[in-house]
């Protein structure tokens, strides 16, 4: 090869790599960017509202005094409500995508399925209220309830659970399926057997992170009609007498954390301006502690060998 050929390549190389250290650089500051914004954040609510956490602060109702207002009505809210979010997300979102990735036949129908499932994930969050209302609250006459709530969040994350089942189905590889099938198993024996334990770990890590953005939903559950000052709690979910289980709660009134917060940032008292940077450094405690929980369960699945 002629001197100058290797000359020219040599330089095409040196300018590519050149352009892979800039690329590599602008992702480095793109990803400080989203770090130190966060962190700032943190530190920002914990400097705030890092005085009002206390145990009284997580035991006490809200107050028109803000020395003595609490979050136990709205963290309590907020967990019953993820409970029926998780409840009906996680079904019905795991057996859509199983549907739709291995039974659903190829035609015109199902595209048609797959592009409503992918354009509801972009659908505003208040459009889901306003479908709550109607749907919910009036026809179906659960009324303005944790019930209502939670079925609203669950449509929220359902398309993200059924497309997070599919890409890990999906991901899964060709010769398990192949492996499966030449011993005589089903369909369903295959996916039941084989295509869930592998891919669980992603599924559970799409799941938590759905949840971990629902978490923090206000527009939806404030067009339904969600309140904002509530100083009781739900009844008890479990009895001490016969049938020991109750569902009174479902159809109970609520509040969650961010409705608690919104309140308390309205108010022109710099008082309850802590209690909303507390309340929302709690909040994010939540968020965090579900991230750090899918990266754990990833982990987790990685390590005993599943995909």
């Amino acid at each position: 090869m002629p001197a100058q050929d290797v000359q020219e390549i040599r330089q095409l190389v040196a300018r590519r790599k050149r352009w892979d250290k800039v690329f590599a650089i602008l992702g480095l500051l793109s990803m400080m960017v989203g770090v130190m914004t966060l962190l700032a954040l943190i530190i920002d609510m914990g400097i705030d509202g890092g005085g009002r956490l206390s145990w009284d602060f997580f035991t006490s109702y809200p107050s028109r005094h803000a020395e003595r207002a609490g979050i136990l009505s709205a963290w309590v809210g907020t967990a019953l409500v993820m409970l029926v979010t998780a409840a009906a997300a996680i079904p019905l979102g795991v057996m859509a995508g199983i549907y739709l990735e291995e039974y659903a036949p190829r035609n015109w129908l199902t595209n048609l399925m797959e592009i409503n499932v992918t354009n509801l994930a972009a659908v505003p969050s208040i459009v889901y209220g306003l479908l709550a209302l109607g749907l919910f609250v009036y026809q179906l006459d659960f009324g303005q309830s944790i019930l209502s709530a939670g079925l609203t969040l669950a449509l929220m994350i359902l398309a993200v659970v059924i497309v997070v089942t599919r890409e890990a189905i999906r991901g899964i590889p060709a010769a398990i399926r192949e492996g499966s099938y030449a011993l005589g198993a089903t369909k369903w024996q295959t996916v039941k057997d084989h295509l869930l334990p592998y891919s669980m770990g992603r599924i559970l890590t799409g799941i938590i992170i759905g949840m971990a953005s629902a978490i923090g939903e206000t527009a939806p559950l404030i067009t339904m009609g969600a309140l904002t000052f509530i100083a009781f709690l739900p009844p008890a979910p479990v009895e001490s007498g016969f049938p020991y289980l109750s569902f009174d709660w479902l159809f109970a009134p609520f509040t969650v954390m961010p409705i608690q917060m919104f309140n308390w940032v309205s108010r022109p008292q710099a008082a309850f301006l802590e209690n909303a940077a507390a309340a929302g450094f709690v909040l994010l405690g939540m968020t965090l502690a579900m991230n750090a929980l899918a990266i754990w369960l990833r982990f987790r699945f990685r390590k005993r060998g599943n995909w």
